[in-house]
């Protein structure tokens, strides 16, 4: 190795660097910098000698001016330093030019706690967001790549420490998510000035898993929708909030989250809108739908029955303390009604499905689930808009009611009084049926 020891500065020192020898030699004024005895690192002491800039050696690029800024001491430690070295001298022999300055954070775990945090004071998000990347980060990222340095990244360390173990426990789709969670966290940083350069700039999925991801059937098929409803009909009476849940879910195929935190005052029940608020989303876009004349029959009686009960709260389905039913009640609501073979993505899926069979226009069935539409698309979507979606629901609903949702929706039972024990605040009833089947198989 060359010596980084420039001959003309008699004041440097060779020693084996750490903070213990910095600090130690900090009081001896004639010494200007330490060059470490086996790396190609330099200290070099500032003004007030309580703080120093690290650099690194290398020749390929400028032999006369071999010395790279990486960081200053204390913020960046010896041990920090000599871990990312590896990665610094490998960056400088394929580009000299490359940025070499490391950041306050070293490590990918400190990064990630700082998006961590910031997602859950983000008042854009919703509860579900942010409980799905804490879990994400706190399950996956940081024990997996936590302790590698950022400028250590690379595709091969993500491909080795994180992509393929993760593929060989969960699905593509769930490992895409978490790769997913890993991007944004570094573009995020990056966008804000937060890191010098972004390691990961330019990864993309298929750089790993080259195969497409099958998409995941839904568990009801259109010719299993009349059998659905007659088992709603059947539930009716025990789990009338549940029902009306899957109703709703199945007439307009929203996501269980945008649905369970309705509020009556989203509801235009003369005008026959539903407004679904950005905060509420997950393409944090608002969404309004068109509510049919069934739709509206059934909200009507749904709103007289829970006053008749004494609720004169917000919520369409309320949870406990004056909130709205928790993504957990709602899960073991589909639970309980689906007896495991459905759930409300379920039927998400089914008017997915249902409206291609109708051969409804592609681009409205994308607006009515709120898919992110971009560039000329949303320009279209939004200037022919709510026509079309109307009219698409208004075949869906009748379609449906060929089917048996006019009877779920006029049956007096729906409305009777309460039968078997029910949560105090929540109206919906813990009494689970056989498990049969909704399908009678």
């Amino acid at each position: 190795m060359p010596d980084p020891s420039p001959k003309e500065d008699p004041r440097t020192l060779r020693v084996l660097v750490s903070d213990a020898a910095i600090k130690r030699h900090s009081p001896m004024t004639h010494v200007r910098q330490l060059a470490d005895t086996r790396r190609p690192v330099l200290l070099r002491y500032g003004n007030g000698r309580e703080r120093g800039s690290w650099y690194v050696l290398s020749y390929a690029g400028n032999p006369k001016n071999p010395y790279h800024k990486v960081g200053n001491w204390p913020a960046l430690s010896a041990g920090a330093l000599f871990d990312a070295l590896p990665g610094i001298l490998a960056r400088l022999a394929v580009d000299p030019a490359t940025s070499t300055t490391l950041d306050g954070w070293q490590t990918v775990g400190q990064l990630l706690d700082w998006y961590g945090d910031r997602m859950q004071r983000d008042s854009g998000k919703s509860s579900s967001r942010k409980q799905a990347v804490a879990t994400i980060i706190k399950k996956h990222l940081k024990p997996m790549l936590g302790k590698h340095t950022l400028v250590g990244m690379s595709r091969g360390v993500v491909d080795a420490e994180l992509i393929w173990p993760l593929q060989e426990r969960f699905s593509l789709a769930y490992v895409r998510q978490i790769f997913g969670v890993l991007i944004a966290a570094f573009r995020l940083a990056s966008r804000l000035k937060l890191i010098a350069s972004n390691p990961v700039a330019g990864f993309e999925f298929p750089d790993f898993i080259p195969e497409a991801i099958p998409i995941k059937e839904g568990r009801v098929r259109p010719d299993q929708i009349a059998a659905l409803l007659a088992h709603l009909l059947e539930r009716s009476a025990a789990e009338p909030v549940g029902v009306v849940l899957a109703y709703l879910m199945l007439c307009h195929g929203t996501r269980i989250g945008e649905t369970r935190m309705a509020r009556w005052q989203q509801f235009n029940l003369a005008g026959g809108e539903w407004f679904i608020p950005a905060r509420h989303t997950k393409t944090g876009e608002a969404l309004v739908l068109p509510l049919t004349t069934q739709v509206c029959s059934l909200l009507e009686r749904y709103r007289s029955w829970q006053q008749s009960r004494g609720y004169g709260g917000v919520f369409l389905f309320p949870g406990v303390k004056g909130r709205c039913m928790a993504a957990r009640q709602a899960s073991e609501c589909y639970q309980r009604l689906g007896n495991g073979e459905w759930t409300g993505h379920d039927l998400r899926k089914a008017a997915r499905t249902g409206w291609a069979d109708l051969d409804v226009n592609f681009l409205v069935a994308e607006a009515l689930l709120n898919h992110a539409l971009k560039g000329v698309t949303a320009d279209y979507i939004h200037t022919e808009l709510r026509a079309l979606k109307r009219t698409a629901l208004e075949r869906w609903h009748a379609w449906l009611d060929g089917r048996g949702l006019a009877e779920l929706r006029a049956a007096d039972v729906f409305f009777a009084s309460e039968t078997g024990p029910r949560s105090s605040e929540t109206g919906i009833a813990h009494k689970v049926t056989s498990r049969a089947g909704w399908l009678g198989v």
